[in-house]
């Protein structure tokens, strides 16, 4: 029984070795050098369009830049502060704006 097994694990073991000895493939089967096909997309295809989504937020917070922020109108319902907040004065907000977010009397000049 135990050279059963023996010779189970080393038969397993000469197959393995002989599949590695072949060179690494990214996929399986008959289509190895896959790996071009990925290269070439990352290079040529993901790459230009992570620079575009950049270019397009780019220019997107360029044109927002240039317009003024809205109209202060103290309603009662918004910016109710029951407590303070546990950071900074207590009054501001975790990512708190001062172009955009006003506070509960106004906006900071």
């Amino acid at each position: 029984m135990a050279s059963v097994v023996s010779y189970a694990i080393r038969r397993n073991l000469q197959t393995s070795v002989a599949r590695g000895a072949q060179g690494p493939s990214a996929v399986a089967g008959d289509h190895s050098g896959g790996y071009k096909v990925w290269k070439r997309l990352s290079f040529l295809v993901a790459l230009p369009a992570v620079g575009l989504c950049m270019l397009n937020a780019y220019l997107k917070h360029q044109e927002e830049h240039g317009h003024p922020r809205a109209e202060f109108k103290p309603y009662d319902h918004l910016r109710i502060r029951n407590k303070r907040f546990p950071w900074g004065e207590g009054n501001k907000s975790l990512f708190h704006n001062p172009h955009t977010n006003p506070l509960p009397s106004g906006y900071e000049h």
